[in-house]
């Protein structure tokens, strides 16, 4: 892993952990009409802060898109897990709360767990694989537990609903990343006309408006601690398996490394519970406090 590969994807997790602080703070103000509806990106847009939010968005984005065009994509994602670090470090500046025992724990199991992952399984990018039917399988694989996902959401709008929709646009942001690395392949190969000739780059714009209106909506109807931790979770895990299942990228497989790889992920997926469910992270407001309506501030 290069040092520049390094300090993009950490960049871009700044970028993403701070953005989606200032999304939540928004979205949990909006009109529950717009649950899962396009218009709630609508209302937002009139809302200075979520507008500075998907700024840092996109900058972390365009970071992360980077850093895939010069790695792996089970290097990068790993890394980007670390958003939640800089969401944490920007609400307990904003609740004044101390990280303590809960804290200091997710923050070295998260930090662990990416480093256990890297050096256990060191990733080596390979030739992407050619058969098209594995490469729906996986796709259809991501895109069909994230639909099942959101269907139960809709169903139940309170209790478990944040972090399902969560989870699931954590999955198409893994699968986003992955068709990112795959366009900017096909741009380096065959230039622009190949880019806007394939399919992929049109699936990574519509994976990110679809995952966008699913994170707002999971904002809208929870506080950051439940659906943040369960977005950042799923986003890594399905971006290395599609590395592993169509980029051609290649673990360690024996029995040492595989045990380091799953004790990292298990590490990660811990820490990032325990940050999410620290005291700094916002609780967010009831479905009485809603406002009915936006208004910029």
């Amino acid at each position: 892993m290069s040092v520049l590969v390094l300090v993009l994807a950490v960049s871009a997790a700044c970028c993403l952990g701070f953005g989606f602080v200032l999304q939540q703070a928004a979205a949990e103000h909006a009109p529950r009409s717009d649950f899962l509806s396009p218009r709630l990106l609508l209302d937002l847009m009139r809302v200075p802060s979520w507008l500075a939010g998907i700024g840092l968005m996109v900058c972390g984005m365009a970071l992360g898109a980077l850093a895939l065009g010069k790695g792996e994509v089970s290097v990068v994602e790993p890394l980007l897990a670390t958003n939640l670090l800089f969401a944490m470090a920007l609400s307990r500046h904003r609740t004044g709360q101390r990280l303590g025992r809960q804290g200091w724990a997710g923050l070295w199991l998260l930090a662990g767990g990416v480093t256990a992952f890297l050096l256990g399984g060191r990733p080596q990018g390979g030739q992407v694989v050619t058969n098209e039917l594995r490469h729906w399988l996986v796709i259809g694989v991501v895109v069909g537990i994230a639909l099942v996902l959101t269907t139960f959401a809709k169903r139940s709008q309170h209790g478990a609903a944040p972090a399902l929709l969560a989870v699931a646009a954590g999955l198409l942001y893994g699968l986003q990343d992955a068709l990112t690395r795959v366009s900017g392949q096909r741009l380096s190969d065959g230039g622009w006309t190949a880019l806007v000739t394939g399919w992929q780059p049109y699936a990574v714009v519509v994976l990110g408006v679809t995952g966008l209106i699913l994170v707002q909506s999971a904002f809208e109807t929870g506080p950051l601690r439940t659906s943040l931790p369960a977005l950042t979770a799923a986003q890594p895990l399905a971006g290395i398996a599609c590395g592993v299942g169509f980029l051609g990228d290649q673990l360690r497989t024996d029995a040492a490394a595989l045990a380091w790889q799953a004790a990292g992920l298990t590490a990660i997926v811990v820490g990032i519970m325990l940050l999410g469910l620290h005291p700094a992270m916002p609780e967010g407001r009831g479905h009485h406090h809603r406002r009915r309506s936006l208004q910029p501030r």
